[in-house]
Protein backbone atom coordinates (compact mmCIF):
# COMPACT_ATOMS: atom_id res chain seq x y z
CA UNK A 1 0.00 0.00 0.00
CA UNK A 2 1.70 3.17 -1.20
CA UNK A 3 1.08 6.80 -0.24
CA UNK A 4 -1.43 7.31 -3.06
CA UNK A 5 -3.63 4.55 -1.68
CA UNK A 6 -3.53 6.11 1.81
CA UNK A 7 -4.61 9.48 0.39
CA UNK A 8 -7.38 7.93 -1.71
CA UNK A 9 -8.73 6.01 1.31
CA UNK A 10 -8.71 9.21 3.37
CA UNK A 11 -10.49 11.26 0.70
CA UNK A 12 -13.13 8.62 -0.02
CA UNK A 13 -13.82 8.31 3.70
CA UNK A 14 -14.16 12.09 3.85
CA UNK A 15 -16.68 12.14 0.97
CA UNK A 16 -18.72 9.31 2.51
CA UNK A 17 -18.68 10.78 6.00
CA UNK A 18 -19.57 14.31 4.97
CA UNK A 19 -22.39 13.37 2.57
CA UNK A 20 -24.02 10.18 3.87
CA UNK A 21 -26.34 11.90 6.33
CA UNK A 22 -26.58 15.41 4.93
CA UNK A 23 -29.51 15.79 2.49
CA UNK A 24 -27.20 16.19 -0.50
CA UNK A 25 -26.98 12.58 -1.76
CA UNK A 26 -23.84 10.60 -1.07
CA UNK A 27 -24.55 8.66 -4.30
CA UNK A 28 -24.21 11.79 -6.40
CA UNK A 29 -20.89 12.62 -4.80
CA UNK A 30 -19.58 9.08 -5.10
CA UNK A 31 -20.22 9.20 -8.86
CA UNK A 32 -17.67 11.99 -9.04
CA UNK A 33 -15.04 10.30 -6.89
CA UNK A 34 -15.61 6.96 -8.63
CA UNK A 35 -14.28 8.49 -11.84
CA UNK A 36 -11.65 10.72 -10.22
CA UNK A 37 -10.21 8.52 -7.47
CA UNK A 38 -11.35 4.91 -7.50
CA UNK A 39 -9.46 4.21 -10.69
CA UNK A 40 -6.30 5.83 -9.29
CA UNK A 41 -5.92 3.47 -6.31
CA UNK A 42 -4.09 0.24 -7.06
CA UNK A 43 -5.97 -1.65 -4.34
CA UNK A 44 -9.31 -0.71 -5.87
CA UNK A 45 -8.54 -2.20 -9.25
CA UNK A 46 -10.82 -5.10 -8.33
CA UNK A 47 -14.57 -4.50 -8.43
CA UNK A 48 -15.06 -6.74 -5.40
CA UNK A 49 -12.51 -4.81 -3.35
CA UNK A 50 -14.01 -1.47 -4.41
CA UNK A 51 -17.55 -2.56 -3.49
CA UNK A 52 -16.38 -3.96 -0.15
CA UNK A 53 -14.54 -0.73 0.60
CA UNK A 54 -17.77 1.22 0.07
CA UNK A 55 -19.50 -1.03 2.60
CA UNK A 56 -16.69 -0.53 5.12
CA UNK A 57 -16.72 3.27 4.93
CA UNK A 58 -20.52 3.29 5.13
CA UNK A 59 -20.22 1.26 8.32
CA UNK A 60 -17.82 3.91 9.65
CA UNK A 61 -20.45 6.58 8.98
CA UNK A 62 -23.22 4.69 10.74
CA UNK A 63 -20.99 4.15 13.78
CA UNK A 64 -20.75 7.93 14.07
CA UNK A 65 -24.55 8.10 14.32
CA UNK A 66 -24.47 5.50 17.08
CA UNK A 67 -22.02 7.65 19.08
CA UNK A 68 -23.95 10.90 18.56
CA UNK A 69 -27.29 9.32 19.49
CA UNK A 70 -25.91 6.88 22.06
CA UNK A 71 -28.25 7.87 24.91
CA UNK A 72 -31.28 8.24 22.67
CA UNK A 73 -30.76 4.82 21.07
CA UNK A 74 -30.59 3.13 24.48
CA UNK A 75 -33.72 4.98 25.54
CA UNK A 76 -35.62 3.27 22.72
CA UNK A 77 -35.46 0.05 24.73
CA UNK A 78 -36.17 1.72 28.06
CA UNK A 79 -32.59 2.17 29.29
CA UNK A 80 -31.60 5.67 30.41
CA UNK A 81 -27.93 6.54 29.98
CA UNK A 82 -26.73 10.00 30.90
CA UNK A 83 -30.26 11.29 31.46
CA UNK A 84 -31.42 12.64 34.81
CA UNK A 85 -35.03 12.62 33.69
CA UNK A 86 -37.04 11.21 30.85
CA UNK A 87 -40.15 12.28 28.96
CA UNK A 88 -43.51 10.78 29.95
CA UNK A 89 -43.86 7.19 28.69
CA UNK A 90 -46.92 8.00 26.59
CA UNK A 91 -45.08 10.67 24.58
CA UNK A 92 -41.57 9.27 24.39
CA UNK A 93 -40.12 7.97 21.15
CA UNK A 94 -40.08 4.17 21.30
CA UNK A 95 -38.41 1.42 19.31
CA UNK A 96 -41.83 0.55 17.91
CA UNK A 97 -42.01 3.98 16.24
CA UNK A 98 -38.70 3.27 14.49
CA UNK A 99 -39.88 -0.18 13.37
CA UNK A 100 -43.11 1.29 11.97
CA UNK A 101 -41.05 3.86 10.06
CA UNK A 102 -38.76 1.20 8.61
CA UNK A 103 -41.42 -1.22 7.36
CA UNK A 104 -42.41 0.53 4.08
CA UNK A 105 -38.86 0.92 2.72
CA UNK A 106 -37.86 -2.57 3.87
CA UNK A 107 -40.80 -4.14 2.01
CA UNK A 108 -40.41 -2.10 -1.19
CA UNK A 109 -36.63 -2.38 -1.15
CA UNK A 110 -36.84 -6.17 -1.00
CA UNK A 111 -39.54 -6.32 -3.68
CA UNK A 112 -37.84 -4.02 -6.19
CA UNK A 113 -34.14 -4.63 -5.42
CA UNK A 114 -33.35 -6.02 -8.87
CA UNK A 115 -35.14 -3.20 -10.70
CA UNK A 116 -33.35 -0.59 -8.62
CA UNK A 117 -29.94 -2.18 -9.19
CA UNK A 118 -30.47 -2.72 -12.92
CA UNK A 119 -32.14 0.53 -13.93
CA UNK A 120 -31.63 3.28 -11.36
CA UNK A 121 -27.93 3.05 -10.49
CA UNK A 122 -27.05 5.09 -13.56
CA UNK A 123 -25.98 8.66 -14.06
CA UNK A 124 -29.16 10.07 -15.65
CA UNK A 125 -31.57 8.61 -13.03
CA UNK A 126 -29.27 9.95 -10.28
CA UNK A 127 -29.28 13.41 -11.86
CA UNK A 128 -33.07 13.38 -12.00
CA UNK A 129 -33.22 12.21 -8.38
CA UNK A 130 -30.99 15.08 -7.28
CA UNK A 131 -33.39 17.58 -8.85
CA UNK A 132 -36.54 15.81 -7.64
CA UNK A 133 -35.17 15.61 -4.10
CA UNK A 134 -34.33 19.32 -4.16
CA UNK A 135 -37.90 20.15 -5.20
CA UNK A 136 -39.33 18.05 -2.36
CA UNK A 137 -37.06 19.82 0.14
CA UNK A 138 -38.11 23.24 -1.14
CA UNK A 139 -41.78 22.23 -0.87
CA UNK A 140 -41.25 21.10 2.74
CA UNK A 141 -39.60 24.41 3.62
CA UNK A 142 -42.33 26.35 1.83
CA UNK A 143 -45.02 24.58 3.85
CA UNK A 144 -43.25 25.24 7.15
CA UNK A 145 -42.79 28.92 6.31
CA UNK A 146 -46.30 29.34 4.95
CA UNK A 147 -47.62 29.41 8.51
CA UNK A 148 -45.53 31.89 10.49
CA UNK A 149 -46.61 30.39 13.79
CA UNK A 150 -45.64 26.86 12.71
CA UNK A 151 -43.37 25.29 15.32
CA UNK A 152 -43.72 21.62 14.51
CA UNK A 153 -43.89 18.67 16.84
CA UNK A 154 -40.84 17.59 18.85
CA UNK A 155 -39.31 14.14 18.51
CA UNK A 156 -40.94 12.84 21.70
CA UNK A 157 -44.35 13.87 20.35
CA UNK A 158 -44.17 11.74 17.20
CA UNK A 159 -47.17 9.50 16.53
CA UNK A 160 -47.27 6.10 14.87
CA UNK A 161 -49.13 7.63 11.95
CA UNK A 162 -46.37 10.19 11.44
CA UNK A 163 -43.70 7.51 11.76
CA UNK A 164 -45.39 5.36 9.11
CA UNK A 165 -45.91 8.27 6.70
CA UNK A 166 -42.28 9.34 7.12
CA UNK A 167 -41.40 5.72 6.32
CA UNK A 168 -43.34 6.06 3.08
CA UNK A 169 -41.28 9.12 2.20
CA UNK A 170 -38.15 7.09 2.94
CA UNK A 171 -39.23 4.73 0.15
CA UNK A 172 -38.45 7.50 -2.33
CA UNK A 173 -34.80 7.30 -1.24
CA UNK A 174 -34.62 3.84 -2.81
CA UNK A 175 -34.17 5.91 -5.96
CA UNK A 176 -30.37 6.45 -5.93
CA UNK A 177 -29.47 10.11 -5.69
CA UNK A 178 -32.66 11.15 -3.88
CA UNK A 179 -31.00 10.97 -0.44
CA UNK A 180 -32.44 9.10 2.52
CA UNK A 181 -32.08 12.06 4.87
CA UNK A 182 -33.46 14.49 2.28
CA UNK A 183 -36.56 12.36 1.73
CA UNK A 184 -37.26 11.58 5.38
CA UNK A 185 -36.54 15.03 6.80
CA UNK A 186 -38.78 16.56 4.14
CA UNK A 187 -41.42 13.96 4.90
CA UNK A 188 -41.15 14.64 8.61
CA UNK A 189 -41.63 18.38 8.13
CA UNK A 190 -44.58 17.79 5.79
CA UNK A 191 -46.08 15.49 8.44
CA UNK A 192 -45.86 18.21 11.10
CA UNK A 193 -42.50 17.70 12.81
CA UNK A 194 -40.06 20.54 13.26
CA UNK A 195 -36.84 20.34 11.23
CA UNK A 196 -34.66 19.18 14.13
CA UNK A 197 -37.11 16.45 15.18
CA UNK A 198 -37.38 15.24 11.59
CA UNK A 199 -33.58 15.12 11.33
CA UNK A 200 -33.21 13.25 14.62
CA UNK A 201 -35.80 10.66 13.60
CA UNK A 202 -34.08 10.28 10.23
CA UNK A 203 -30.70 9.52 11.80
CA UNK A 204 -32.18 7.14 14.37
CA UNK A 205 -34.02 5.20 11.64
CA UNK A 206 -30.80 4.98 9.65
CA UNK A 207 -28.97 3.00 12.34
CA UNK A 208 -30.76 -0.37 12.10
CA UNK A 209 -31.38 -0.34 8.35
CA UNK A 210 -27.88 0.78 7.35
CA UNK A 211 -26.05 -1.24 9.99
CA UNK A 212 -27.98 -4.36 9.02
CA UNK A 213 -27.41 -3.86 5.29
CA UNK A 214 -23.70 -3.15 5.81
CA UNK A 215 -23.23 -6.16 8.09
CA UNK A 216 -24.90 -8.52 5.60
CA UNK A 217 -22.89 -7.14 2.67
CA UNK A 218 -19.65 -7.35 4.64
CA UNK A 219 -20.37 -10.94 5.64
CA UNK A 220 -20.94 -11.89 1.99
CA UNK A 221 -17.69 -10.21 0.96
CA UNK A 222 -15.59 -11.45 3.88
CA UNK A 223 -13.21 -13.38 1.59
CA UNK A 224 -12.08 -10.03 0.14
CA UNK A 225 -10.74 -8.94 3.54
CA UNK A 226 -7.11 -9.93 2.97
CA UNK A 227 -4.07 -8.52 4.75
CA UNK A 228 -3.24 -6.50 1.63
CA UNK A 229 -6.42 -4.43 1.81
CA UNK A 230 -7.16 -4.31 5.56
CA UNK A 231 -4.92 -1.24 6.23
CA UNK A 232 -6.65 0.55 3.35
CA UNK A 233 -10.07 -0.34 4.75
CA UNK A 234 -9.10 0.79 8.26
CA UNK A 235 -8.00 4.22 7.01
CA UNK A 236 -11.25 4.63 5.08
CA UNK A 237 -13.34 3.47 8.04
CA UNK A 238 -11.69 5.89 10.48
CA UNK A 239 -11.89 8.76 7.99
CA UNK A 240 -15.59 8.13 7.34
CA UNK A 241 -16.31 7.83 11.06
CA UNK A 242 -14.55 11.08 12.01
CA UNK A 243 -15.99 13.18 9.19
CA UNK A 244 -19.49 11.71 9.61
CA UNK A 245 -19.36 12.63 13.31
CA UNK A 246 -18.36 16.19 12.41
CA UNK A 247 -20.98 16.39 9.66
CA UNK A 248 -23.82 15.12 11.86
CA UNK A 249 -23.02 17.44 14.77
CA UNK A 250 -22.70 20.42 12.44
CA UNK A 251 -25.88 19.56 10.53
CA UNK A 252 -27.99 19.10 13.66
CA UNK A 253 -26.81 22.45 15.00
CA UNK A 254 -27.58 24.11 11.67
CA UNK A 255 -30.85 22.56 10.46
CA UNK A 256 -33.18 24.48 12.80
CA UNK A 257 -31.78 27.80 11.56
CA UNK A 258 -31.21 27.35 7.84
CA UNK A 259 -33.84 24.62 7.14
CA UNK A 260 -33.52 22.66 3.88
CA UNK A 261 -33.32 25.36 1.22
CA UNK A 262 -29.48 25.75 1.12
CA UNK A 263 -29.08 22.01 0.69
CA UNK A 264 -31.69 21.96 -2.07
CA UNK A 265 -29.84 24.70 -3.96
CA UNK A 266 -26.57 22.81 -3.52
CA UNK A 267 -28.19 19.66 -4.96
CA UNK A 268 -29.34 21.54 -8.05
CA UNK A 269 -25.85 22.96 -8.57
CA UNK A 270 -24.35 19.47 -8.12
CA UNK A 271 -26.80 18.03 -10.66
CA UNK A 272 -25.81 20.69 -13.20
CA UNK A 273 -22.09 19.98 -12.66
CA UNK A 274 -22.61 16.22 -12.99
CA UNK A 275 -24.72 16.72 -16.12
CA UNK A 276 -22.01 18.84 -17.73
CA UNK A 277 -19.35 16.23 -16.89
CA UNK A 278 -21.52 13.34 -18.06
CA UNK A 279 -22.73 14.79 -21.35
CA UNK A 280 -19.31 16.21 -22.23
CA UNK A 281 -17.88 12.69 -21.93
CA UNK A 282 -20.73 11.03 -23.83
Amino acid sequence: MDMRDWIVALILGFVEGMTEFAPVSSTGHMIIVDDMLFKSAKLLGSTEVANTFKVVIQLGSIMAVVIVFWSRLWSLVGINIGRTSSPPPHSRLKLSHVIVGLIPAAVLGFAFEDIIDNYLFRTVPVLLALIAGAILMLVADWKSKKHRDFQGAALDEITYRQAFLIGLFQCISLWPGFSRSGATISGGVLMGLNHRAAADFTFIMAVPIMFGASAVSLFKKWDVMTMDVIPFFIVGFISAFVFAWVSIRFFLALISRVKLRPFAIYRIILAVILAIIYFSMA
